[in-house]
């Protein structure tokens, strides 16, 4: 699958660069696994990492066998995402984010 993963956190004192969060993203999607765990995972790694208030994953991915094989449904995006912290417990928080992935 290809897509794009939009990924917030509120520090609590230490950051991490976008080279760092790439390289977070990057080493779950290269596995073969299924989208609900590779954002839960991103989520959990953030948190190990830098142990921030909260943080909001969240992955638009097209997937290839909805494309090219059974449905054959082109341009279909599947949406998973996961909050923890600030994000789970805030909805001012929540819906700041989900309004920064929207564009």
């Amino acid at each position: 699958f290809y897509g794009k993963i939009h990924i917030g956190y509120i520090p609590t004192g230490q950051v991490l660069g976008l080279s760092k969060l790439a390289r977070i993203s990057e080493m779950f999607t290269r596995r073969l696994q299924n989208q609900e765990r590779i954002t839960k995972q991103i989520a959990h790694a953030v948190v190990d990492a830098i142990g921030p208030s909260g943080v909001g994953v969240i992955i638009e991915a097209t997937h290839m066998c909805m494309c090219m094989r059974g449905v054959q449904k082109s341009g279909s995006i599947t949406m998973t995402s996961t909050m923890m912290g600030t994000f789970l417990d805030d909805p001012r928080t929540r819906d700041e984010f989900l309004r920064f992935c929207r564009g």
